[in-house]
């Protein structure tokens, strides 16, 4: 799913700099705390677990499990990550600039997870749950498969 001579280091960046100014455009505060859970759910295209976060934090006091939800939730509502719920994991968003639905596909083999950005499936869904009268509050679409790389064959864009 991603081309060989993909330079992650670049995605944490970048990461970085688009929660900075968002946050700064919210007037919200990103911490350092904040930052930093941020900055490791960014160390792979794979989800990572809360309690994963933890460990990564290290043993200097200042995390503990209450923490780093906090840290968590603040970073999911201002849509710099998604929780993928069939994993209870989270990942990075790429657009967090802009409100949309979560849909990712995941690789059951490498673990790697990739956005779609894809709106005519949100809306199809919302569209369909209307006429039954359901009204959707959010929406997060998994698709389980196997990425090209597991299968060997040439990647697609870069995300």
């Amino acid at each position: 799913m991603r081309p060989v001579d993909h330079d992650h280091a670049e995605c944490v960046d970048e990461a970085l700099l688009k929660a900075a100014e968002l946050c700064a455009r919210r007037g919200a505060r990103l911490t350092d705390l904040r930052r930093r859970v941020l900055e490791l759910v960014w160390q792979g295209h794979s989800a990572v677990k809360a309690y994963d976060l933890l460990r990564a934090l290290g043993s200097d006091g200042a995390a503990k499990p209450p923490t780093v939800y906090r840290a968590l939730d603040f970073l999911m509502a201002h849509g710099l990550v998604h929780r993928l719920e069939s994993l209870n994991s989270y990942v990075g968003c790429p657009r967090p600039e802009r409100s949309h639905h979560g849909q990712f596909l995941i690789c059951e083999t490498c673990g790697v997870v990739r956005e779609l950005e894809a709106p005519a499936i949100g809306g199809a869904v919302a569209e369909e749950a209307a006429a039954l009268g359901f009204a959707v509050q959010r929406q997060t679409i998994e698709a389980r498969g196997t990425c090209c790389a597991c299968q060997g064959t040439p990647s697609g864009p870069a995300a």
